[in-house]
């Protein structure tokens, strides 16, 4: 478990350090597109690229708050069943909800596969060379992160159980 404990903290950190850095160059673009546009100039590109780096930005994010626990979810059934001493109950519905989490991110995964192939062949060039289907590349690579991330946390979750 030790491996996958680190490939685990590896695609955290990995993770981690592409957000901010995504961050911090939405920020500069974002601001050099405000100081061109005083100056009654600007880059066209610029704008697409900080659209393109929010879109990353949600993925690694959505990578990062899988792995922190942090994600979309309800939490009613774990309070109730830890407070009734259902532990090892809430340990198999969780490690449950993991496994059906990473078949639906698979079948996401798929699809937007299938739609980067698409745009691949009918899209174009969209900015400074780059072609459309690498940017819609973002989505399955991002589901697959997750998806990834989450059968991580699956394997991860039996050596949670194992120490308590």
């Amino acid at each position: 478990m030790s491996a996958v404990r680190f490939i685990d903290r590896a695609l955290d950190k990995a993770c981690s350090i592409a957000l901010v850095t995504g961050v911090f160059l939405m920020l500069f673009l974002a601001v050099g597109t405000i100081v061109l546009r005083w100056m009654e100039t600007s880059y066209p590109w610029m704008e697409q690229a900080v659209r393109h780096l929010v879109f990353l930005s949600t993925f690694l994010g959505g990578v990062v708050a899988t792995g922190r626990g942090s994600h979309i979810g309800i939490d009613i059934l774990e309070r109730y069943l830890k407070t009734q001493g259902h532990h090892k109950l809430y340990a198999w519905l969780e490690r449950f909800i993991f496994l059906v989490a990473v078949v639906v991110l698979i079948w996401l995964t798929k699809a937007s596969w299938g739609f980067m192939q698409i745009e691949f062949e009918y899209g174009k060039v969209a900015f400074l060379g780059i072609h459309s289907g690498f940017l819609v590349g973002i989505i399955p690579a991002g589901f697959g992160l997750i998806s990834f991330r989450f059968f991580l946390m699956f394997l991860l979750s039996f050596e949670k159980r194992s120490e308590s």
